[in-house]
């Protein structure tokens, strides 16, 4: 999905995540999700430029999640180290999104997208969706029986004496010959 990451925009795709990941019976992957994306479409407010338009994408692969969110700006961010920035306080509410971003997944990255752009993703564990078992048919209620369609016929074959031969056609009547008149003549 394609938005502006604006402060209220990033509330509504925070939701969208949220129903999308219900949908798919993911919902233990609701909290991580939604703090990664919110981090990373954050970054993309606090610090993108030329434009704040991004595209956010959520994909289930197999066994796991991935959140994904495209800009513009081709500056890879880059992971503060909180302990040694000496601009960063310990009970400071910015420069730590990506080390968040980093302890609720699995795996994170950057790639560049193209010449004018990067992707950021995160990837979080799945569940393997369980195989259904194959339907079994319903069962019917017991029923009487029905009468049978056809009139049930028995042959019963002597193997020592050899069949009759079938009786020949009768022939058909010539065309030429004058029908029967019932008229007396």
């Amino acid at each position: 999905m394609e938005l502006q990451a604006l402060p209220s925009r990033i509330g509504q795709v925070r939701r969208i995540l949220s129903a999308q990941l219900r949908y798919w019976h993911l919902d233990a992957l609701i909290d991580r999700a939604a703090l990664g994306l919110t981090e990373l479409l954050t970054n993309v407010h606090r610090h993108a430029e030329p434009d704040k338009l991004c595209t956010v994408r959520i994909e289930w692969l197999l066994d796991r999640l991935m959140v994904s969110v495209r800009d513009h700006d081709p500056r890879v961010p880059v992971v503060a180290d909180v302990e040694d920035a000496a601009d960063i306080a310990p009970l400071a509410t910015r420069g730590r999104g990506l080390a968040m971003v980093a302890a609720v997944s699995d795996s994170w990255g950057v790639r560049p997208d193209g010449e004018k752009g990067k992707v950021v993703w995160f990837t979080l564990p799945a569940p393997v969706p369980a195989r259904p078992a194959p339907a079994r048919p319903a069962r019917r209620a017991p029923q009487e029986p029905r009468a049978p369609r056809f009139a049930k016929v028995e042959a019963t074959v002597d193997a020592g004496t050899p069949a009759p031969a079938p009786a020949p056609a009768p022939a058909p009547a010539p065309a030429h010959a004058a029908a029967p008149s019932a008229v007396p003549g």
